[in-house]
């Protein structure tokens, strides 16, 4: 029985620290990352005339660091999309983009399809302006 009670403590301990980090988390993602990806979308809108549904796969993303390379990618969006919607024909590339997905895969690029744009991010590094632009205007 007492190793029974001990199993039982030991999975709540883990449990309870899997909550604590996990509202770390959620907490970082309502005041960083959701205000930058209005922030994004926004600038799309304003900039460029388009809206693009802005979707994050946050069980992808397990930690803070993690959660910051999408407030980093967000505002590489909001930095270069004026400058660039600045003609009709940029413009009509980056309103294809309907869809745009944040995923952490391990490998930083962006793919774009039917609509749906796709930035995957690894450790330390997302998706360039540069990299967006090129495949938009493909």
């Amino acid at each position: 029985m007492k190793k029974h009670t001990l199993v039982i403590a030991s999975l709540s301990l883990v449990a309870a620290s899997l909550a604590h980090a996990g509202k770390v988390e959620r907490d970082f993602f309502a005041a960083e990352v959701t205000p930058a990806l209005k922030a994004a979308a926004g600038t799309l809108k304003q900039s460029c005339g388009c809206d693009v549904k802005m979707d994050v796969k946050q069980d992808s993303f397990q930690t803070v660091d993690h959660l910051r390379q999408v407030r980093y990618a967000a505002g590489t969006i909001v930095d270069n999309a004026p400058r660039y919607c600045n003609d009709a024909p940029s413009k009509a590339a980056v309103c294809k983009l309907k869809t745009l997905e944040f995923a952490r895969t391990g490998t930083t690029a962006f793919k774009f399809a039917a609509g749906k744009g796709a930035i995957t991010l690894d450790e330390s590094s997302y998706p360039s302006w540069d990299m967006l632009a090129a495949e938009l205007d493909k």
